[in-house]
Order: structure tokens, then C-alpha cells, then sequence
């Protein structure tokens, strides 16, 4: 289910039947403004925004608010967990090996899992999850190290 990019964080969590919160609403404000960030990044802001509100509760609202899917949780391999609002769609990542920035990357071919398994082994496969890793534009453009 993807969610509506028009709809407040409220209506998000009202349409899965969650009760609205705070720290619910912030953090889904906090990633809706900075997608892919980490789990940190997030209880900073969280923290910046409320005030009062304990890390647990943020790490508490992340899970969730992921498994209701409201959220996308991302782990690139050897990277920390990152949280994004853009979910059920066709969609990859693409992961910077100087800086770990990561970037969304559309599916070019076909559907959601838009890629098909040779032999499937009996799964009802519904989604492919591809990481793409290269170097970003600003490491690029970078001198590079002495």
C-alpha cells in the first residue's frame, strides 16, 4: 500500500488505525523531511522537536510505524538502518561507498518486484530490494586523498 504524499501525518496514522501521538507525527514528519535518514539522525531531531521525548519512544514509534507501513526500513549492506516514507512502489537505492548517502533509484522494467526470479522455489515473491553502489556527485567531484 503506498501512502498518500498529500495526507497528513494524522490521516496516515488514523487510516491504519494507530492513535495519533506526538512523537508519532514527528517522526513521520522528521523522515518525510529527511528521507533515509538513520535511526539516530531521527531521535535527534525527534528530540530537537519535543523535547521531552525519550529515544526508546522514537525507536518504539519507528518499528511501527514500519510495520504498519507507513515507513520503509533500508539496511545497505554494512550500513546502519534508514527510514524513508516513500513505500509500495517500484523503487531501488543507490548507496555512496565514500559517504553512505543514499539516493532513490525508480525500477526502469516492469511491476512491483520488477525483476523476476529464474526459479522462485516456491515463494510468492512481492518484492525485489536492489542496491546499486557507486560514488555520489560530490565525492566525484571531490580531490582525492593524499
Amino acid at each position: 500500500m503506498t501512502n498518500d504524499p498529500h495526507a497528513s501525518p494524522a490521516d496516515l496514522l488514523r487510516a491504519r488505525g494507530l492513535q495519533v501521538t506526538a512523537q508519532r507525527v514527528a517522526v513521520l514528519r522528521v523522515v518525510a523531511d529527511r528521507p533515509h535518514c538513520t535511526t539516530d539522525e531521527v531521535a535527534t531531531a525527534v528530540h530537537d522537536e519535543l523535547g521531552t521525548v525519550s529515544r526508546q519512544a522514537v525507536y518504539d514509534s519507528l518499528r511501527v510505524l514500519t510495520d504498519h507501513g507507513i515507513l520503509r526500513r533500508i539496511q545497505p549492506a554494512g550500513s546502519v538502518a534508514r527510514y524513508e516514507t516513500r513505500v509500495g512502489d517500484n523503487h531501488h537505492h543507490v548507496v555512496c561507498r565514500t559517504c553512505g548517502s543514499v539516493a532513490d533509484v525508480d525500477c526502469a522494467v516492469g511491476e512491483v518486484p520488477c525483476l523476476t526470479a529464474d526459479d522462485a522455489q516456491g515463494f510468492e515473491i512481492d518484492e525485489a530490494e536492489v542496491v546499486y553502489w557507486g560514488r555520489c556527485p560530490t565525492c566525484l567531484e571531490a580531490p582525492a586523498p593524499a
